[in-house]
């Protein structure tokens, strides 16, 4: 059994390849064994996190993973625990799994009753794992609610119910723990999972995942790299930032900032605010320049934070000359209204030409003829449609950010909380992206790498210090710079 942290890359399975992986293991295995594995592993972990408990309810569904609850149940009474258990199965129906477990806890003295308990030291949420489908109803949205307004902890087995496994969309038990089993779910860490799910932990069960490619991969820290002796500023390249338009400077110096922040050789910034700032005096090493004399083609460009209507005018040249492109924004934003700029964009992949959207979901919404409520139904989903329709990497930003690029496994980000939801944090990051595509990493590799040490600043934020994009910009923490 692990604990899963940020720290290490880790492959993440949807429904049908953790049913695949079930399958096959059940094959393999005597009868029963499998939820006999699983039963034993939610005891122990229920044991170690609450060793002082005296009452613990598991509410079991009528599925298997009721069935896992059930086997914990039995451990759990014989090491001594007063077990409240609920199941809304029928011995008649239920999966022969399940009917097995059942057996086992009776003749363990476990009892099974109708209600919840008053009071319990621990819930176990074993209601529907990833069996989810549809909102919670009835007794089970019921029983969600007792363990939700509880102050106990709530440990779920597989899945916190009512959360959809492969999107992280859905309501229902918001668990203090989760363990995760066979496969470590997408939907764990991305849109509503983090906050559902609370700590997650995994248990392979003994049964390895074989060949398969992941559906996406929860992101691990970059690689560790260090700055030759004999390098010079152009060693680490050219980034220029284009936008900030009138009132709205502040966003393009913010990326600007970040680039610089997080190792660029040069930051330079094309202002479109008429040429009302010359130079910034908090940050002098930062070179404002009009954006029609930089010589976009060798740089890697930032554009369209704060740019407000302003950038439409520049997109088309940006968009032909940049070298390596950083969309972000009011330029995301002028995109979707304009079919000739989407063309443009279209175009800049055909010619081999990296670019990265970095767009927040309302942003990506407008580019897919959407909301952003249905952006947020299926992240993955929709990061990927914007990546095979424009051809580049998609930054869809938000808890549990995915990084998507055609062709390849999506990723999705471990790092970040919510000290990020304040203004400016996302000119910081598109500063950030552009910084690693200047040192000349793989575009996909860039965005995820800037986004995982996007979020450990704010995961190492001190305690007490408000975290305010300025001071995010100046903070952050990059392995290529150091």
């Amino acid at each position: 059994m692990q604990r899963i942290t940020p720290d290490c890359r880790r492959p993440l399975f949807d429904v049908a390849a953790t049913r695949a992986f079930e399958q096959a293991a059940t094959a393999s295995l005597p009868p029963h064994t499998l939820m006999q594995r699983a039963g034993l592993a939610v005891a122990r972990l229920a044991l170690a996190l609450a060793p002082n408990a005296k009452t613990v309810w598991i509410a079991c569904g009528p599925g298997n993973n009721g069935g896992d609850g059930i086997e914990a149940a039995m451990h759990l009474h014989r090491w001594g625990k007063r077990v409240v258990g609920n199941w809304l199965g029928d011995d008649a129906k239920a999966p022969a799994d399940t009917q097995a477990s059942r057996q086992r806890a009776r003749e363990a003295g476990v009892a099974f009753a109708n209600e919840a308990p008053a009071q319990f030291d621990l819930a176990i949420d074993a209601l529907l794992g990833i069996g989810s489908a549809r909102p919670l109803e009835g007794v089970m949205a019921q029983w969600a609610g007792l363990m939700n307004v509880g102050a106990s902890p709530v440990l779920s087995v597989d899945l916190p119910s009512g959360l959809n496994a492969d999107t992280g969309d859905g309501q229902g038990v918001r668990a203090t723990h989760t363990l995760s089993l066979l496969a470590l779910k997408p939907g764990l860490f991305t849109a509503g999972g983090r906050d559902a799910a609370g700590q997650v932990w995994f248990d392979d069960l003994g049964v390895p995942s074989g060949p398969q490619e992941p559906t996406a991969w929860l992101s691990g820290p970059p690689s560790p790299a260090r700055r030759a002796h004999a390098s010079h500023k152009g060693s680490y390249g050219d980034v220029a930032v284009i936008g900030g338009a009138p009132g709205m400077t502040g966003a393009a110096l913010l990326a600007a900032s970040a680039a610089l922040h997080a190792g660029a050789g040069r930051v330079f910034v094309g202002l479109l605010d008429g040429g009302l700032l010359a130079v910034d005096t908090t940050q002098p090493d930062l070179m404002l320049r009009g954006w029609d004399t930089l010589p976009l083609a060798g740089m890697s460009v930032t554009c369209g934070c704060g740019g407000g209507d302003a950038v439409r005018a520049v997109l088309p040249k940006v968009m032909s000359a940049a070298g390596r492109l950083v969309l972000d924004a009011d330029a995301l934003n002028v995109i979707a209204a304009d079919l000739q700029l989407q063309s443009l964009l279209q175009a800049r992949s055909k010619r081999g030409k990296p670019t990265v959207l970095t767009p927040h979901p309302l942003e990506a919404g407008r580019l897919l003829g959407c909301d952003a409520a249905q952006v947020q139904r299926d992240r993955l989903h929709a990061a990927s449609e914007l990546a095979q329709r424009f051809g580049c990497v998609v930054v869809l930003k938000g808890s549990g950010t995915a990084i998507v690029m055609p062709a390849q496994t999506p990723r999705i980000n471990p790092t970040g909380n919510a000290r990020l939801a304040t203004a400016g944090t996302g000119d910081v990051l598109a500063g950030m992206i552009a910084a690693r595509l200047a040192f000349d990493e793989a575009p996909l590799d860039a965005a995820a790498d800037a986004v995982y040490a996007h979020g450990l600043a704010a995961d190492h934020w001190p305690s007490g210090l408000a975290l305010t994009a300025s001071t995010l910009a100046r903070g952050v923490w990059c392995p290529a710079s150091t």
